[in-house]
């Protein structure tokens, strides 16, 4: 029994020991598609063979992107849009040739116009079996296996789409996005798999977030590992300094947590990597990234051996610092 409990208690230990404390960074990423920085004054036609309302679903997302509680995009109303047509006795579908595009672009005012066709939604059916279990008496002294047929159905929905600069009368983008979802179903399943029009709304919408996703500057959040082991003889004085600042992380006090991590880099002398990494970590949590990369830079030439977390903090800030610049020039165009 005894030897049970220490392999438990052993197992706890290794499990306890590879959850390292972790905080979270939020980051700004530049939008994929630069140049659309540059015109964003944009409008968005009605797409062709659109039985799923895309258009309209870029249109609304694109309408109300913020970031910094501040509009990215001003989309021209689709009335101002529909009266250009009438007026160039022109249908939605003309708008597939470049030189109308630019054309109606030009009397609506719109430095950009998104247009697109989409394609008709898939369903495809497969079957297979799946093995079940039950009963094989009253009693139920003895069980028996049976098989069930089941069916396995994926949807897809994909559309082209591309924007045209209209001071230029060149392509900015284009691309054909696509989204699939499967879904399971056997005979002995109480919930039936949903409609193809209700996924293909679904996917529709997955499709419209993905394409606002490559037009839009953006946050995105990861977390970053601390060092939680002293890297040198720590005195116990120090090892209360260490302990305390992940704590203080750990709540968010990085006033505080900063404040400590400098104490323990002045009482080891500026030789501890530690304190050096977690006081860069606590910069990037802030958004610092130039004072981020020179504690991690402190930390990574105090290094003998490697350490995966500050070769991994290296690349990253370096990654964050260009980004943050890139991203700051969209916004200010």
């Amino acid at each position: 029994m005894k030897k049970i409990i220490n392999i438990v208690l052993a197992f706890f230990v290794i499990l306890i020991s590879g959850c390292s404390q972790k905080v979270g960074v939020k980051a700004l990423v530049p939008a994929q598609v630069d140049r659309i920085s540059q015109t964003k004054v944009i409008a968005v036609t009605d797409f062709t063979h659109d039985r799923v309302g895309l258009s309209r679903k870029i249109e609304a997302k694109l309408s109300n992107f913020e970031i910094n509680n501040k509009k990215y995009f001003t989309v021209v109303s689709r009335n101002d849009i529909n009266k250009v047509l009438a007026e160039q006795k022109l249908q939605n579908s003309g708008l597939v040739n470049d030189e109308n595009i630019v054309k109606v672009g030009e009397l609506i005012g719109a430095q950009a116009i998104i247009s697109g066709n989409v394609n008709p939604a898939t369903k495809e059916d497969s079957y297979f079996y799946e093995a079940r279990v039950r009963c094989a008496n009253k009693k139920c002294s003895e069980l028996e296996t049976y098989r069930v047929r089941c069916m396995k159905r994926l949807f897809g929905l994909s559309a082209e789409i591309r924007i045209v600069d209209v001071a230029k009368g060149d392509i900015i983008y284009a691309d054909t996005l696509s989204r699939a979802a499967s879904f399971k179903h056997c005979a002995d399943d109480s919930r039936a798999i949903p409609s193809k029009t209700m996924i293909a709304q679904k996917l529709a919408q997955d499709i419209a977030d993905e394409f606002t996703y490559k037009l839009t500057p953006h946050y995105r959040r990861f977390d970053v590992k601390l060092l939680e082991d002293p890297d040198l003889d720590y005195t116990k004085k120090q090892e209360q300094l260490l302990e305390f600042s992940l704590q203080y992380i750990e709540k968010g006090r990085y006033d505080k947590a900063e404040q400590l991590l400098k104490e323990l880099i002045d009482s080891t002398d500026m030789k501890s990597y530690v304190a050096f990494y977690n006081l860069g970590v606590v910069k990037e949590v802030q958004g610092k990234y130039k004072e981020a990369k020179e504690y991690y830079e402190y930390a990574d030439n105090l290094m003998i051996e490697p350490v995966d977390e500050i070769n991994e903090a290296i690349v990253r800030i370096n990654t964050l610092i260009k980004n943050k610049q890139k991203t700051l020039e969209q916004l200010k165009r």
